[in-house]
């Protein structure tokens, strides 16, 4: 199963852990944040972009291995969920 994205192609059957996360600012600090989360901190941080993290790791690898999608809305990363998860209903 290849995903076609805009960073280019995607492996979905290598994937170990597929997540989306709001990247945040906080007293000078990135991180990435569960969208639950950011939704109850809103108020509190600067919220940079959203992100789509297909984690391609090896269970016990040492080395990460993650392609990272990039969106400026709540609305193009959940239209790229939608999208991803077509595949995995075939």
């Amino acid at each position: 199963m290849i995903y076609k994205s805009k960073e280019g192609e995607i492996d979905l059957s290598a994937i170990t852990r597929l997540y989306p996360a709001a990247v945040i600012e906080m007293y000078g600090e990135v991180a990435e944040m569960s969208l639950e989360w950011m939704d109850s901190n809103a108020d509190k941080v600067k919220l940079l972009h959203y992100v789509l993290v297909f984690d391609l790791t090896p269970l016990h690898a040492e080395v990460k291995n993650k392609k990272t999608l990039v969106f400026q809305t709540r609305e193009e990363l959940l239209d790229a969920m939608t999208e991803v998860a077509q595949f995995f209903d075939k």
